[in-house]
């Protein structure tokens, strides 16, 4: 399945992502149950969290080379605004 690629996103408090894709939705991800996973552990500080960026393409997200989303992740988990 094709998944419309990421625009734009926005950091907002508690952990939580506005995610606008290119197809006109925009859905919130609350991104707090990935911290189960140990890579995503230093996001936990959230001066690094914030510094979220768009990959090329939209085809996800990224903060460094080893922690990133895909577009899939955030548009089936995210919630529809």
């Amino acid at each position: 399945m094709k998944f419309p690629k990421i625009k734009k996103i926005e950091v907002l408090d508690n952990y939580m992502l506005k995610v606008f894709f290119m197809d006109n939705s925009v859905k919130l991800y609350d991104f707090k149950p990935n911290f189960k996973y140990e890579f995503f552990s230093q996001l936990k500080d959230y001066n690094i969290f914030k510094n979220v960026v768009v990959d090329i393409g939209g085809y996800g997200i990224s903060w460094n080379d080893d922690c990133d989303l895909s577009e899939a992740e955030l548009f089936i988990n995210g919630v529809n605004l």
